[in-house]
């Protein structure tokens, strides 16, 4: 039998990313504190490099290479490419609040590096075994991200329950694979679709594989009921993890549940979609309720991405390439918002004070009147304000729903929204009707100072022209051929 190799073109980037990480690792042992930067700069241009050779290689069509195992498709690279830039926008806030507090070291853009080629194979995975690979590189990226800073007890703690409650989902992910792979005697997703369109819902161990992968996924997402971890993770972690958990790895997420959900298990969708409808409505109904009584932001964020996550699901539940459409974009956007929303409070954080709680928001307007603004213009997208990129994300995910006949979930939505602008608008209202309680000038470095601008500028620019990124997506759909 003749051994024939794959074709690593595909997987450049991914290449380039473990590459450059390990070599990252090497040079950082050999660099002094003073010299630290340049883990930071190298660690950008790693993204910068693998940005690059995805948009020249972006693809046309399909290609599934390393024995089944990998896919690269226009859909992977689009996520991919977000994947590069919130990551970079990430390490650009953190520089000098790990440097305020003697964490800024080489283990965390090597770590976050680690988790960014977890999200890249998690993106590209076109078997369940890849799946589990992605996932676990970037699980335990994360779970060492969030007890870097060893000498905080709330850290550690929030380290603790990510980790054993992480590897609780893992193992039900991981059984649910196992029970899949026994039904269909493939972990190869194109070969597991074609098994389960021929078995169907008849086949109990395939409907049980089901719902443990549901259940391991609705875990990685947040979604309601497994969404324990969600909200004491955000606020033990220090924000810059914070900021990293809570942005670019809801784009792997959301790559995750196409993968297994629609391309593997696209033939059980009436019994997904049913498991779907449940998680999120009750992911919106709980997350929005539970944020409004909420005094520190980053726990109010927490349950504001659990309402999100809710939303999200109800685009790719609608099971059709309108919805998934929908979906991705909401996706695209809501990690543009979670992006500049901790990185403001990364900003307004200095040596030794955390802006942690909505009142140090007080006063914003008086101090920086800019980056109230900003901050209002993100608050404003998330709670759905029209004509900011938020409200047109809620718009085509409730007219997905719409057009499948589930107007009470539409309706649900809508009402869980109206609901959730409560506690958004309450940070405006601090920042623009309260006297601050801080008194310090806020210093930003001029290529923070441009990001985070540019940040808050895309949700508005996204808003008033929303069609040039659907379109984008739809297309990266059609040409993986779901739409």
């Amino acid at each position: 039998m003749n051994f024939v190799a794959p074709d690593f073109m595909p997987v450049l980037p991914e290449l380039f990313v473990l590459t450059m990480a390990c070599l990252i690792l090497v040079i950082d042992v050999f660099l002094d504190q003073r010299r630290r930067h340049i883990t930071y700069g190298l660690a950008q241009l790693t993204l910068l490099g693998a940005a690059l050779l995805t948009l020249f290689g972006y693809a046309q069509a399909s290609v599934v290479t390393l024995f089944g195992h990998y896919v690269k498709d226009a859909m992977g690279d689009l996520l991919k490419l977000f994947v590069y830039l919130a990551a970079a926008a990430v390490f650009l806030y953190s520089r000098d609040y790990l440097r305020q507090r003697d964490l800024f070291k080489g283990e965390y853009f090597v770590l976050g590096l680690f988790g960014v080629l977890g999200m890249m194979i998690m993106v590209s995975a076109h078997s369940l075994l890849t799946v589990y690979l992605g996932l676990e590189l970037l699980s335990l990226s994360l779970y060492a991200l969030v007890a870097t800073d060893r000498d905080s007890p709330v850290a550690s703690e929030a380290a603790m329950k990510y980790f054993v409650l992480g590897s609780l989902a893992s193992g039900m992910l991981l059984y649910g694979i196992s029970m899949i792979y026994g039904a269909t005697g493939s972990v190869d997703l194109q070969v597991v679709s074609i098994a389960v369109a021929r078995q169907g819902a008849n086949n109990l161990v395939l409907v049980f594989g089901l719902v443990f992968l549901v259940v391991g996924l609705s875990f990685k997402l947040g979604a309601v009921p497994f969404h324990m971890w969600l909200p004491d993770v955000y606020q033990g972690a220090p924000t810059s993890v914070t900021l990293y958990i809570g942005s670019a790895p809801k784009l792997a997420a959301f790559a995750l549940v196409m993968r297994i959900l629609v391309d593997g298990l696209g033939a059980l969708q009436d019994d997904w979609q049913g498991m779907l409808i449940i998680l999120a409505a009750a992911s919106m109904a709980l997350g929005n309720l539970i944020a409004i009584v909420q005094t520190n932001i980053k726990r109010m964020l927490a349950y504001s991405t659990i309402s999100h996550v809710g939303f999200l699901l109800l685009g790719i539940l609608a099971g059709t390439a309108e919805g998934y459409a929908a979906a991705m974009f909401y996706t695209i956007v809501y990690v543009l918002m979670a992006v500049g929303a901790f990185g403001m409070i990364i900003l307004l954080s200095r040596t030794g004070f955390e802006a942690e709680n909505i009142d140090d928001f007080k006063g914003l307007n008086d101090r920086n009147p800019w980056l109230a603004f900003l901050m209002m213009t993100i608050m404003m997208s998330m709670a759905g304000v029209p004509f900011l990129a938020g409200f047109y994300a809620k718009w085509v995910v409730l007219q997905a729903v719409v057009n499948i006949g589930l107007i009470w979930l539409a309706i649900l939505g809508v009402v869980f929204s109206v609901i959730g602008a409560f506690y958004y608008l309450r940070v405006v209202k601090c920042m623009y009707f309260d006297k601050p309680e801080q008194s310090e000038p806020i210093q930003l470095s001029l290529d923070t100072e441009i990001a985070i601008s540019a940040n808050g500028l895309l949700l508005v620019a996204l808003g008033l022209y929303p069609t040039a990124l659907m379109g984008w997506c739809a297309t990266a759909l059609s040409l993986k051929g779901l739409a």
